[in-house]
Order: C-alpha cells, then structure tokens, then sequence
C-alpha cells in the first residue's frame, strides 16, 4: 500500500509542477465562470467550484506532503553522508533533525555566535552537539 501510493504521489507531483497543470486548472476556472450566465450564477453553479477546488486542494496536500517528506529524508541522508566523508566535519551533526525544535535552535545559535568569534576556515571546531546544547 505504501509502495502504491508513493508511485502515486510522486507522479501526481510530477503533473501538478508542470505548466500544462496550471493551464489545465485555469482552463477549468475560465469555463465554469463564462457557464455562470448559462446557469444564471444559481447556488449549484457556485457549489460546483468550491466543492472541485475543496475536494482536489485537500487531496493534494497530502500528495505533496509525502513527496516533501521522501525529498527532505533524502537530503538528510545526503547531508549526513557529506558528513560522514568529510574530514573536518563533525560526525556528531548526523541526524539532529531528530532533536526538538528549540534544541536544533540553540544548535544554530551557537553554530552562529562560534563562526563569528572565530575563524572558521581553519578547520573544525571542538564542539560536539551535546557540548553546544549545555551551553544553554
């Protein structure tokens, strides 16, 4: 089931970024309201729009939001592989995006105060994650 649906969402994805989807969806919005005189803009004709772009705006959200998770979870596994490769690099960093929020924040906050205290192109700071984190 997970395997169909993310074939789905990533083709659906693919569509919906694509001009003739945007055209397609303007096409669509352009006729039903030159057809508002033909239906004499009744309740039905109104309906008619609110519920088609109700309906396809609640599913897309959760097409686009699993394409944004694989994406986000592949460049993590990126960004921790460069870690991982990279000399200087502290390996510590692989898989913060697991830390709470404020704890990713006070991360970048020193990450932050550290670059401008000292010279970061000679190499790597000492600090590891958790060093960072007691500081706080």
């Amino acid at each position: 089931m997970r395997k169909l649906f993310s074939n789905i969402a990533s083709k659906t994805a693919v569509w919906m970024g694509q001009p003739g989807a945007f055209v397609g969806a303007l096409a669509a919005c352009i006729i039903w309201a030159v057809s508002g005189p033909i239906f004499k803009y009744s309740d039905t004709w109104q309906l008619v729009i609110n519920t088609a772009t109700t309906v396809l705006t609640f599913l897309a959200v959760f097409l686009i939001q699993n394409s944004q998770n694989r994406d986000g979870a592949a460049i993590q596994a990126k960004l921790d592989e460069l870690l991982r490769a990279m000399d200087q690099a502290r390996s510590q960093f692989i898989g913060i995006e697991h830390l709470s929020d404020k704890q990713i924040e006070l991360i970048r906050a020193a990450l932050e105060r550290q670059a401008k205290t000292e010279n970061a192109k000679q190499g790597t700071a000492d600090d590891t994650v958790d060093r960072l984190l007691d500081r706080f």
